[in-house]
């Protein structure tokens, strides 16, 4: 049988649609628990959760990524069925938000406040400790999404990418005590990017079947 016959099959047949969502939920949750063992266990949980939770800066730095690990999961879920279309587009609307609040933000501040207001005292590891603790959600979504044929393996690694990359910022989020929208728009924003650039560098040839 040749490929292009093989994908029309899978594209007519319903069985990818019906196994994409729990094989891939299945993996999202090993990975997640893998992520969230390895923040335990190298940052811990910050010492002040219980009083972060009462600001408005947590909880957009708990949003932020929760969603846009969401809305690119579906994505990468559409993406995983042979013959679909990424209808991407939600992913915008997290960031969009982010970056009106950096901006209020940062106009708000006077200038020789605005640098620490960016750099925090972790810009420096923050996007990397992102992109390390992406690395087991990648690779549970690869190993999911190789189980269901992605025909467009970069596009398909990309949005793997994005959500590992948001989850991770999600977890990481528990151990981070930096407050400020800028940093968050411009550092997790950069570790989220690290990670679909890597999906997408490594989706290429792992999706590929």
């Amino acid at each position: 049988m040749r490929t292009a016959e093989l994908i029309d099959r899978l594209a007519q047949s319903n069985a990818p649609a019906r196994g994409a969502t729990p094989t891939l939920a299945r993996a999202v949750a090993v990975g997640a628990l893998v992520s969230a063992a390895l923040m335990l266990s190298f940052l811990g949980i910050r010492p002040d959760y219980a009083e972060a939770v009462k600001t408005w800066s947590y909880w957009l730095k708990f949003a932020y990524p929760l969603a846009l690990a969401l809305v690119a999961l579906r994505t990468a879920a559409r993406l995983a069925r042979p013959g679909t279309r990424a209808n991407a587009g939600w992913e915008l609307l997290p960031p969009a938000i982010v970056i009106a609040a950096a901006l209020a933000q940062w106009t708000a501040t006077p200038a020789a406040a605005r640098l620490p207001l960016l750099m925090g005292h972790s810009s420096a590891l923050c996007p990397w400790r992102i992109l390390t603790l992406s690395l087991p959600l990648l690779i549970a979504t690869f190993w999911a999404m190789r189980r269901l044929a992605p025909t467009k393996p970069a596009l398909a690694g990309t949005f793997a990418g994005l959500f590992a990359g948001s989850m991770a910022a999600w977890i990481y989020s528990f151990a981070c005590d930096e407050t400020s929208a800028v940093f968050l728009a411009v550092w997790y924003t950069a570790g989220i990017a690290l990670a679909a650039l890597l999906g997408a560098v490594a989706g290429r040839w792992a999706l590929r079947w």
